[in-house]
């Protein structure tokens, strides 16, 4: 707002209408109108072809424009003469300079009391850090027991118990029937959230009601209910009324679902999904080990080719074998060969001067005492001397004369000769 105009020596601040209706604006969007709650009487109500509801709420002293776009909460409530209460923020209306109310949620005059209740225990609860987030906890993937908090009676237990059945057929239902509504409803919904969590082994818990108005569905406003919910020892999941009705028993559940069908399908795992993550996960294994199969083998393959690659030729070695066998069998056939020569050469050398070839030849061997006579000097007349032949020896007696023996009659004693030879005795002459 900064326009100025002059006249006549003097300046002065002139605003243009738009200008001064986009301050007031502003004004009411910076202030605490933008989140209030407004009672009043309607009237002058009409319902544009758009569906938007345009009406005023008046009390003894002032009127208010108002208007609730189509889809708002509540607007089957809103009918000349009906009292209410209306939620939602101030803002002006720029076209007609009109400041009105947008309001978002209308509720019956009876319910406008019970809803700064529940407005109240929420601020006091929130404060004490019961819906934080960060304490909330995860709900399990595969429950086997899921224990339900609702009426025995109704379509809300048989719903979830169809859904669980289609899902997740595998989970056990454990119900700890309870009043849903009325003054007496509040406690039986501790007692039944208490049993749950002391007497059976459940994995986590649905807390349930069908839709209805803000007095129906009060025993989920309760704190004694907020606190059971929030002390738990399972996890809470809540399905409250239809997915615009939010109680203070969806702020402090782990997981809030907008109906009690959605809350049994968060719970319950669906079984072909289940079976399709099977199948997916057996085809990438399926997948993952026939190739590492394949790498293997052709890793084996090529591991094999190398070790034959390095093993000795064991056919040329055994060639090579034969070759030396053959080889050395015929050096030492010579080499026996040539000994034998050598030993044949020498054994004719042996015999030319062996004296057994030499007896062969006539000769004869004339030992005294054992001893070998070589000079006729080593006998005197009469001494016995044995003489060997070829083919034996005998005894002789050593006599006088010109060279030959004088046989004397002197029978010598026979000795028994060795194997193969004779003694012979000559008589003496």
């Amino acid at each position: 707002m900064d326009s100025v105009m002059v006249t006549q020596g003097e300046s002065r601040l002139v605003y243009s209408v738009s200008q001064v209706a986009m301050h007031i604006k502003n004004i009411l969007q910076d202030s605490n109108l933008r989140d209030i709650w407004v009672e009043g009487e309607v009237g002058n109500f009409t319902r544009s072809a758009a569906g938007h509801s345009y009406f005023s709420l008046l009390d003894e002293g002032a009127a208010l424009r108002c208007v609730m776009f189509r889809g708002g909460t509540g607007e089957r409530e809103i009918e000349n003469g009906a009292a209410v209460i209306a939620h939602g923020y101030v803002s002006l209306y720029e076209a007609r300079g009109d400041i009105q109310l947008i309001a978002d949620t209308v509720q019956p005059m009876g319910e406008g009391e019970l809803q700064r209740k529940r407005d109240e225990l929420e601020m006091r609860l929130r404060a004490e850090g019961l819906f934080e987030e960060s304490r909330k906890r995860p709900i399990p993937p595969f429950p086997r027991r899921i224990g339900v908090v609702t009426s025995p009676i109704g379509s809300v237990w048989h719903d979830i118990q169809n859904v669980t059945r289609r899902r997740y057929p595998l989970a056990e239902l454990a119900l700890a029937g309870t009043l849903v509504q009325g003054k007496e409803a509040a406690p039986h919904i501790v007692k039944a959230l208490d049993a749950l969590n002391e007497n059976t082994q459940v994995d986590v818990i649905i807390v349930a009601r069908g839709g209805g108005s803000l007095e129906d569905m009060w025993a989920f406003n309760d704190e004694t209910v907020a606190r059971a919910v929030f002390g738990s020892k399972a996890p809470v999941v809540s399905g409250i009324g239809h997915e615009t009705d939010w109680t203070i028993a969806d702020l402090a559940a782990d997981v809030r679902a907008p109906t009690p069908s959605a809350a049994a399908e968060i719970v319950s795992p669906n079984q072909a999904d289940i079976e399709a993550k099977i199948g997916a996960h057996r085809g990438y294994l399926n997948a993952s080990m026939g190739g590492r199969i394949a790498s293997s083998a052709r890793e084996i393959h090529t591991l094999r080719s190398r070790l034959h690659r390095g093993l000795p030729d064991f056919d040329t070695m055994r060639l090579r074998i034969d070759d030396l066998v053959r080889t050395a069998s015929a050096h030492a056939q010579g080499a026996v060969q040539i000994a034998d020569e050598r030993v044949n050469g020498m054994t004719a050398r042996l015999s030319s001067i062996s004296p057994r070839d030499t007896l062969i030849r006539g000769y004869a061997i004339v030992q005294k005492n054992s001893q070998i006579v070589t000079d006729p000097s080593q006998v005197t007349q009469g001494d016995p001397v044995e003489v060997t032949v070829a083919k034996g020896r005998f005894h002789a007696v050593v006599t006088n004369g010109t060279g030959r023996t004088v046989a004397r009659t002197r029978q010598q004693p026979r000795k028994t000769p060795p194997t193969g030879q004779a003694v012979m005795d000559l008589p003496e002459r």
